[in-house]
């Protein structure tokens, strides 16, 4: 991989190392998950988790195009190339939850409304608006994931967990985004900015719960316990992305990366083709 030499805010260093890591690290967790297995699920079980699944993976699917243009208006090449990596992790979210819809033999959607407006509210808006929708999102989709972990489909199972273990990550690499982007905020800015993210996760958690019920319920967990759980996972991470508990420090990842794994790229399992592409474009010099 080709990284630019020009300045990088301190901090994001340690994010590019962690995302490059992480490229042998998911191919060896990728293909663990068991896509020959039977699912013990009943069919009306199954459909409900092929509808939600559907819908994951069309908002994972993004290419993050204005996410990323709007992030070089920091003229930040070392925070500009974390952010690509973050962005290739998404995508590889996606082509786990197609390659599981193809086990379902359910095919992806092409639109639905929640994405629509999603995308529409990002568009309108600038870099830290946009870092902190996926922040709502990511904490509250945490909950929906620890569902599926415990999901008795095994490959619903596996797709979960492995995904699970990377949005661990991604709050915390949005909160150092956010911590960055509310460093010269006075504090009653940021409280404002604190209190229309906290209205936005209300009803990010509100519409999963109920668009996802279903899905949820086969999984062992109410909508309404989600809910309370989403909110509690956003609720950790609103004052430190705001600063309103005084941290001064970045994060960072909470695994250090191994050096010796920097820039490796493994093989895709031939069993999870929808993953092929997702390497070329981690390989591709920028």
């Amino acid at each position: 991989m080709t990284q630019h030499n020009a300045p990088s805010t301190p901090g994001f260093e340690i994010w590019t190392a962690y995302f490059e890591a992480n490229l042998a690290r998911h191919d060896r967790l990728d293909a663990l998950i068991p896509w020959d297995s039977v699912s013990p699920l009943p069919p009306e079980d199954l459909a409900a988790i092929a509808r939600s699944l559907q819908r994951f993976e069309l908002g994972e699917s993004g290419d993050g195009r204005g996410l990323l243009s709007k992030a070089r208006g920091r003229n930040d090449h070392g925070y500009d190339w974390a952010l690509r990596l973050f962005v290739t992790e998404e995508q590889k979210h996606s082509a786990l939850f197609r390659a599981a819809l193809l086990r379902f033999g359910t095919e992806p959607l092409s639109a639905h409304w929640t994405d629509g407006a999603f995308v529409a509210l990002r568009r309108m808006l600038g870099l830290r608006t946009e870092v902190t929708l996926f922040l709502i999102v990511e904490t509250v989709a945490m909950e929906y994931f620890a569902a599926l972990s415990r999901c008795a489909d095994p490959v619903v199972q596996g797709v979960a967990r492995r995904i699970l273990t990377d949005e661990v990550e991604h709050v915390r690499f949005q909160i150092d985004q956010l911590r960055l982007g509310f460093e010269d905020t006075p504090r009653p800015g940021r409280l404002l900015a604190a209190s229309a993210a906290w209205m936005l996760a209300l009803g990010t958690a509100t519409v999963l719960a109920i668009d996802h019920g279903s899905a949820l319920r086969a999984c062992g967990l109410s909508p309404a316990v989600f809910w309370h759980r989403a909110l509690r996972h956003f609720g950790r991470a609103l004052p430190l992305a705001f600063r309103l508990n005084g941290e001064a420090a970045s994060f960072g990842p909470s695994v250090q990366p191994s050096s010796d794994r920097l820039g490796r790229v493994g093989r895709v399992p031939a069993r999870v083709p929808a993953l092929a592409h997702v390497a070329a474009v981690q390989a591709a010099p920028v």
